[in-house]
């Protein structure tokens, strides 16, 4: 059973009661990421997550660790483009704990100087980390190409020029200005009973200001671009894509259908052409990034630098045969049955029932039932497909990074053939 109140001044708590569990998992979501950041402060939010655990006004660093650890629970953090969420997993009779240590943390962190300066350095580790690791600097180079000067272009770790820049003070005025209880959704799934969290977090959400901060979300205008950044590596990474459907879009069902026949998985088009039928690359895949106003439909492999213009044509090739209605009634089928299968073994998990429930109220402001999930797949007919495919795959919305050893010169010309 799902249950939500909305408090006086705008802060939700929902809860699914799932009494077969003996576990809940917990979190707070902050509906403000990187996208919602200026390029003078970009990383603040990723920033705060990491402090949230670093002291508040009743416990020391290391009593958060000592209490986390002593409920046995698993705890953790993450920010994204347009949330932050702090989250926990606790058996039943440890989620009064859990809830008394999120909500201090949440709401009466101090961020005291030697602490953030400690921290400083573990994200600017964090960000070089990123930066030797090709397979995830291919996607954070991508988002900024794609995006450009737009917010949702910038990374969500923010820059090493930024991250030194942060202060207790403007860590502590970014979070009353934009972390508002207008913008807080706190969700709990498992073995929990609403009335009795209900009571325990009231106390201290209702105290949460209106949030304040300016918002630089909006919507980018995507063009196509091409980007080459040459660096000594063994492989040349890619990555390509164009537009996809809004979190919250109709077509949201059509894009996931369409994303795994392309490369959502082991029997797809792509994994299927280039990998197990010519050896091309190991990992080759497609996803979907679903935002507030608008989405992206990527398309990630590494290969070398010999097979690069052969590993692209197969690509292109296989889109343009997807795009022209080549797609089979056998394949929407199968992805129809994937989809379904990962959404209903997936629920089988706390963790992901409450992620669920907070994804649902910010995009949606409502709860969707897994029956109407299934329906809105089950609708999707191929010629809904291919007329998703036409709309995505078009030249002039369509992108290319790669990232390893290549000069652009050395890129086939065109790297992409369209019809």
């Amino acid at each position: 059973m799902v249950q939500k109140t909305v408090l006086d001044n705008g802060c939700r708590v929902i809860t699914e009661t799932l009494p077969h569990l003996v576990s809940a998992s917990l979190g707070i979501w902050v509906d403000n990421g990187s996208r919602d950041e200026g390029p003078e402060n970009n990383g603040v939010s990723h920033f705060i997550e990491h402090m949230i655990f670093k002291g508040t006004r009743r416990r020391s660093a290391q009593q958060i660790a000592l209490e986390l650890d002593a409920i046995g629970g698993l705890s953790n953090a993450f920010t994204s483009k347009e949330q932050t969420c702090f989250h926990a997993k606790v058996l039943e009779d440890h989620l009064p704990l859990a809830a008394d240590l999120l909500l201090d943390i949440f709401t009466a962190s101090v961020f005291e100087p030697v602490e953030l300066d400690r921290e400083r350095l573990v994200v600017l580790q964090e960000i070089s980390m990123v930066e030797d690791t090709p397979d995830e600097y291919t996607h954070v180079l991508y988002g900024e190409t794609v995006y450009g000067r737009n917010s949702l272009g910038q990374p969500i770790l923010g820059t090493p020029e930024t991250v030194r820049s942060f202060t207790q003070e403007n860590l502590l005025q970014y979070l009353q200005e934009a972390y508002g209880a207008d913008k807080v959704v706190v969700t709990a799934a498992g073995k929990v009973e609403h009335d009795a969290l209900l009571a325990q977090l009231r106390p201290g959400l209702e105290k949460l200001p209106p949030s304040r901060a300016k918002s630089h979300r909006q919507k980018p205008e995507l063009s196509a671009r091409l980007r080459v950044v040459p660096k000594d590596l063994e492989q040349v990474h890619l990555a390509l894509g164009t537009w996809a459907p809004a979190a919250a879009d109709e077509a949201r069902y059509a894009a996931t259908l369409l994303n795994t026949v392309v490369g959502g998985n082991m029997s797809s088009r792509l994994f299927q052409e280039v990998r197990e039928k010519r050896g091309l690359a190991y990992t080759i895949y497609s996803y979907l990034s679903s935002f507030e106003d608008t989405g992206l439909w990527g398309i990630y492999t590494a290969v070398a630098r010999e097979t690069l213009a052969e590993t692209l044509e197969v690509i292109g090739e296989e889109l343009i045969k997807i795009k022209r209605g080549g797609l089979t009634p056998v394949e929407l089928e199968a992805a129809r049955e994937f989809v379904r299968g990962g959404i209903l073994l997936g629920a089988e998990n706390s963790e992901n029932r409450m992620t669920r429930l907070a994804q649902n109220e910010i995009h949606f402001g409502r709860h969707l039932t897994f029956e109407e999930i299934m329906d809105g797949l089950q609708r999707v007919t191929l010629d809904d497909l291919t007329a998703l495919a036409e709309q995505c795959l078009q030249p002039e919305v369509f992108s290319l990074v790669a990232f390893g050893p290549i000069q652009e010169s050395e890129l086939p010309s065109p790297w992409m053939r369209w019809p």
